[in-house]
Formats: structure tokens, sequence, C-alpha cells
């Protein structure tokens, strides 16, 4: 499936864009950090929780659960919040 990837995680998968593989969004993360080893621990944190500065869409809809279906057609965003003053 298609997987959208903002600019502060562009240095692990070097595109926007990326293609990747699961049924869930945490298959679909390990399959990523297999493919671009690091980029897990930069969205999902050591209580395998959605960091708070993280955001997934999956087909425009704002999705909290790491044990969501996930089919091949879907499109995923992966949305990181900007701060600093």
């Amino acid at each position: 499936m298609r997987v959208m990837v903002p600019s502060a995680l562009r240095s692990y998968t070097g595109a926007g864009e990326v293609d990747a593989e699961g049924d869930t969004l945490a298959a679909l993360l390990d399959d990523l950090d297999r493919r671009y080893p690091g980029v897990r621990f930069r969205i999902v944190d050591e209580q395998d929780r959605i960091r708070r500065h993280i955001r997934f869409f999956v087909n425009g809809e704002q999705r909290f659960d790491l044990t969501l279906s996930v089919g091949p057609d879907d499109e995923i965003f992966i949305v990181q919040a900007l701060s600093g003053g």
C-alpha cells in the first residue's frame, strides 16, 4: 500500500511516498522498519503506543489504533506535528 511519509522521517526513507505491506498498522510499521531501519522507533514508543506528536490517517480518516486492519488499496498518511518557538 502507499504510505506518505512526513519530511522529518524522510531521512530514513529517502522519499515522501513509499510502499509497504501489512494487514494492520502495526504490521505496516514492522514492514517499514525492515525496509528503513529505525523509522518505527520514531513513530511508536517503548510501550508500543503511537508517539504524541504522530498521527495516522487511513483513507483520510484519523486513526489511533495500531491493531486497525488495513488493506493493499489503502492510503496511509503519517503526519508529524511541529512545535517550537
